[in-house]
């Protein structure tokens, strides 16, 4: 309910980075788009930062910048890496690359350590390394991390300095609960009252009555082409293999399917698995003071909630992957307790550990007739990857020897589509609203990062099922368009440009006017045209909250203001002037038994949480000593952004 306030402290990477880490490799490992990308170094691997004893380089830079912004576009398809970092959100990321090195460098320096066994199981534990019986399966797990180019030793170590923030970070965040005294201050100004005037100038209004020759219009555009630069587009040449592309893929034998089954009768052997809620705090004390509420009446979760900490959630956990995510005694409790019952405390690798049973679930197992329909498609299916992993990794060979994509396209049987003019969001240049094909899109990443025409690539593509040989056969460089071609642009922005700076000379005397104690609707008649009409506001800060993420600038504006003052704001996109005058501020009134205060006591207390979080880290770097190299900063956002 106090979500306005949540929103005022979050940052975009902030603990994102630095607690979650984990989580952005397992989304990008997850992912459809297993294409990967150019990961290596600038200038043979300069250092973007040194963090104490250790260093950041400028490909892990880049390679943690492609995972955030490919988990960002499966949200938004349209998304640039210029529009996702921006607003200084690379220097962001790089700032939590930096405190989460300085956190595994301050952990280390006090003795405190990852163990290898924790690190397997919290792999184990992501969805993508796992194979079809649900457990983590190291022939995926290695098929994974190739096709993003990484090594079992970096993706060890990422998850060991995950770990390791955990470890370090989440004692800070332990039974943080805001004063209730506090809590009455935040929800009063909640509930604060504002009454003003909102009125906007619009340039539209504003613009010239008549035309400017084509003389002035080009010379006009000779100092404003950066309003009309066209952006770099690629056409691309592509073929998708799937296994119908394949011939003589062999089906599996009887002989097979047995010893398949054989080979997995722990899969098909009756078996159970739990399904379990997860508290893991500091201390033995708090362990049993959580588990003595629950004891009351109260629910693991929110006994959590109210001490600031959240609980996991273990879905369908067999005995052998709970014990290998905390220890052989704790699985055997939770596999010999009943349904809904509070496992008491026990001490487990980063703490003590509080397990619910949710939910049992038995599977009787299967026969071999029985399991026969499941093995044979599976078996199908494995034979048709290798297959399509055998072709893609000729293809690759012949390409690096110099073969054409047509003469690979005419080996494998496969047609070579070509797209018109894409740009790097996928759209379709000139065309507004039409998008490259679906099949095209997880290519464009690294059709955008090739540095010349021609130079075919293999790319995998979604689950494994096909992959596509590519290539870039133009490549037209961002440039601003030829004055002929963008004149009905320039045309409208010279109007609109010129209005904006008229609508701006207009406010001034609106603002005079006000300055002299006349109200918006009268000050507005000084502005030499016909306005529209003031909106009056009258709304409290909770009624403000209920906009999101996408609160008006000018009601933004309105709520940060003195009363009895007035304010002008830019428009966005140059299409006016705001100008804001607020009369009223009426303090909210708070009863001590307000509901809003107990609902906001968790959100508040999260934020404060997360505060003493930042300032651990922060305190942290400043500790271990960290220095930025700014022109390696600077190369990886010009190779990232595509600039020259």
């Amino acid at each position: 309910m106090l979500g306005l306030f949540r929103n005022f402290f979050n940052s975009r990477f902030g603990v994102g980075i630095t607690l979650a880490f984990l989580v952005l490799i397992a989304i990008a490992f997850a992912s459809a788009d297993v294409t990967g990308g150019n990961f290596g170094g600038i200038a043979g691997g300069e250092v973007v930062a040194h963090v104490g004893k250790g260093k950041i380089g400028t490909a892990e830079v880049q390679q943690t910048a492609r995972a955030a912004f490919d988990n960002a576009r499966q949200k938004d398809p349209a998304l640039t890496m210029p529009q996702f970092f921006t607003d200084g959100g690379l220097d962001d990321l790089i700032g939590g690359m930096i405190e989460r090195l300085a956190v595994w460098e301050w952990g280390e320096q006090h003795d405190m350590a990852v163990s290898n066994r924790l690190v397997g199981s919290e792999l184990a534990q992501i969805p993508a390394f796992q194979g079809p019986d649900g457990k983590f399966n190291d022939q995926t797990y290695r098929a994974a991390i190739a096709q993003r180019r990484l090594t079992d030793q970096t993706v060890r170590d990422d998850v060991s300095k995950g770990l390791m923030a955990r470890l370090v970070l989440t004692p800070a965040t332990y039974g943080v609960k805001m004063p209730r005294e506090v809590l009455m201050r935040y929800v009063a100004l909640f509930k604060e009252k504002r009454e003003g005037d909102i009125a906007i100038l619009p340039s539209a209004l504003f613009v010239p009555k008549s035309k400017p020759d084509d003389k002035t219009l080009e010379s006009w555009y000779k100092s404003h082409t950066d309003q009309f630069i066209q952006p770099e587009r690629r056409v691309l040449r592509y073929a998708i293999v799937d296994a119908t592309s394949l011939k003589n893929v062999p089906a599996p034998t009887d002989a097979e399917i047995a010893q398949r089954y054989k080979d997995n009768s722990a899969v098909f052997a009756p078996s159970e698995t739990r399904t379990l809620t997860q508290l893991i705090v500091p201390t033995q004390d708090a362990a049993q003071a959580i588990a003595a509420e629950v004891a009351k009446g109260a629910s693991l979760e929110a006994s959590a909630k109210s001490k600031g900490l959240e609980t996991a959630h273990l879905d369908k956990m067999s005995k052998a992957s709970l014990a290998g995510q905390t220890s052989q005694a704790i699985a055997d409790a939770a596999f010999a307790a009943a349904k809904g019952t509070l496992l008491a405390p026990a001490r487990g690798p980063l703490g003590w550990i509080l397990l619910h049973v949710d939910a049992i679930e038995s599977n009787p197992g299967k026969t071999l007739e029985q399991a026969r329909p499941e093995l044979v498609k599976a078996m199908t299916m494995e034979a048709q990857r290798k297959a399509l992993s055998d072709a893609a990794a000729s293809a690759d060979d012949k390409f690096s020897t110099g073969s054409s994509l047509a003469d690979i396209a005419r080996d494998l049987g496969v047609e070579i589509k070509t797209t018109p003019p894409l740009v790097s969001s996928g759209e379709v240049f000139g065309k507004p609203g039409q998008q490259a094909p679906e099949e095209v899109k997880p290519l464009l990443n690294a059709a955008f990062s090739m540095e010349r025409e021609g130079s075919a690539q293999v790319a995998a593509m979604a689950n494994g099922t096909s992959f596509a040989i590519f290539d870039v056969s133009q490549i037209t460089a961002s440039a601003p368009a030829p004055f002929a071609e963008a004149k009905d642009a320039v045309l409208r922005n010279f109007m609109l440009d010129h209005g904006f700076d008229a609508a701006k000379a207009a406010s001034d005397k609106v603002l005079a006017a006000l300055a002299k104690g006349k109200k918006l609707a009268e000050a507005l008649k000084e502005a030499g045209a016909p306005m529209p009409p003031p909106q009056h506001i009258a709304m409290t800060r909770e009624e403000l909250s209920k906009s999101g993420n996408r609160i008006p600038p000018a009601l933004a504006l309105m709520f940060s203001m003195a009363r009895n003052t007035d304010k002008r704001l830019e428009a966005p996109n140059h299409m006016g002037w705001f100008i804001v005058a607020l009369d009223t501020i009426t303090p909210g009134e708070v009863k001590p038994d307000d509901p809003l205060i107990d609902s906001g006591q968790s959100d508040l207390s999260s934020v404060q949480g997360r505060e003493l979080s930042d300032s651990l880290r922060k305190a942290i770097v400043a500790d271990v000593g960290s220095k930025r190299n700014a022109a390696a900063v600077a190369a990886v956002r010009k190779q990232l952004f595509g600039q020259q």
